[in-house]
């Protein structure tokens, strides 16, 4: 796709691709300047960077995540913090339902154990 099918399907301006371009939040487009081409990868780096906003990240730290090795923390109870992958965040996949869904898993873990408030038997 060219920059005005881009931008007509990320519902961005121009200007903001090319923000996202010069900061390295999404690759340049294939081909030259003349002949520019925008597929998936575009609009997906598009979407992920305006999800990670949304959740209230400023530029620099949706940059840091981006280029953590790591992995990026993400709270999930008092006592657990997820890690995601930095790939996971590159590909574009949104982490915050898989936060939800281990957030869930967790308490129903520690809803359903018999054995969550009774401390280990010293005899064993």
């Amino acid at each position: 796709m060219n920059i005005r099918e881009l931008i007509a399907a990320a519902r961005i301006t121009e200007r903001q691709v090319r923000y996202l371009i010069s900061e390295g939040f999404m690759p340049p487009p294939e081909g030259g300047r003349a002949n520019a081409t925008y597929g998936e990868t575009h609009l997906a780096a598009i979407h992920r960077y305006n999800r990670l906003r949304d959740l209230g990240f400023p530029p620099a730290a949706i940059k840091l995540m981006l280029e953590a090795k790591e992995g990026i923390p993400f709270p999930v109870t008092a006592d657990v913090t997820l890690i995601i992958a930095p790939g996971l965040l590159n590909s574009g996949t949104d982490p915050d339902p898989i936060v939800s869904a281990v957030r869930s898993l967790l308490n129903e873990i520690l809803k359903e154990s018999p054995d969550a408030d009774r401390k280990p038997d010293a005899s064993a």
